[in-house]
């Protein structure tokens, strides 16, 4: 019954931790793209260029590695609950 709990638990916690770092991380993409156009447009630029710009740069990071790397929010806390059980059961 505890196992149970832990895999329920664990999954919820697991999943808020996800959407946290995963909004995170694409803010802060947005932000250095943000930053990237200011420092090319001290101006300001065009708004509907600065948008443009902006959505290629998050099209680009939705593509890339990183998004996917934030997925091993589930895979480590798993690999390890399970190693610690099988050597605190088996050895």
């Amino acid at each position: 019954m505890g196992l149970i709990r832990l895999i329920i638990f664990g999954f919820i916690a697991m999943t808020i931790a996800y959407f946290v770092i995963s909004i995170y991380s694409r803010s802060v993409r947005r932000e250095k793209l943000e930053n990237r156009w200011a420092e090319k447009h001290p101006d300001g630029g065009d708004a509907r260029q600065r948008e443009i710009f902006i959505e290629r740069g998050m099209a680009a990071y939705h593509s890339s590695l990183r998004p996917k790397l934030i997925l091993l929010v589930y895979v480590v806390p798993v690999v390890l609950i399970a190693t610690i059980h099988i050597i605190t059961t088996y050895y």
